[in-house]
């Protein structure tokens, strides 16, 4: 693989690094803030993400997904039970385990928040940035793409 030579006015790939560690961090904060997920600690907030992207799932596969150890996911998700947000069932093929899964009443909880979110971004896309604006963040996209595909 051969190196490109930087431009004389291009910034340091360093800096462009920081910048957009830093970007995607305001974005992200900004995004959380439009759907707030009320009293939820960060752990609680990942194992409904894991549910709703993954599916359901017994709490010892919750606690592998996630790094921890089964007794800290059966307490944080003992809590999600406690709030109506997660429901448990006996796993069809062995009566010793629970599947679980999001109650309806998360699912929209969850919808809603992503409704939110998504009009936040796009209300703030169309009144601050021009068509030819939008045209170059949309080419930006392919750059960033670039970037998070490669290993």
């Amino acid at each position: 693989m051969t190196k490109r030579k930087a431009e004389p006015d291009a910034p340091a790939p360093a800096a462009l690094a920081d910048e957009l560690a830093d970007l995607f961090g305001k974005l992200k904060r900004k995004l959380r803030a439009q759907a707030s997920a009320g009293d939820l600690t960060p752990s609680q907030i990942a194992v409904l993400s894991r549910l709703d992207r993954a599916g359901p799932t017994t709490v010892s596969g919750l606690a592998r997904l996630e790094g921890v150890r089964p007794q800290s996911m059966g307490a944080t998700v003992a809590s999600l039970e406690e709030m109506g947000l997660v429901k448990g069932a006996p796993d069809p093929n062995d009566g010793r385990q629970t599947i679980l899964s999001l109650t309806p009443r998360c699912e929209t909880m969850i919808r809603t928040g992503r409704a939110a979110r998504h009009e936040w971004l796009l209300r703030a896309i169309t009144s601050k940035l021009t068509a030819q604006e939008q045209a170059q963040l949309k080419a930006a996209l392919g750059l960033l793409n670039r970037i998070v595909d490669t290993e």
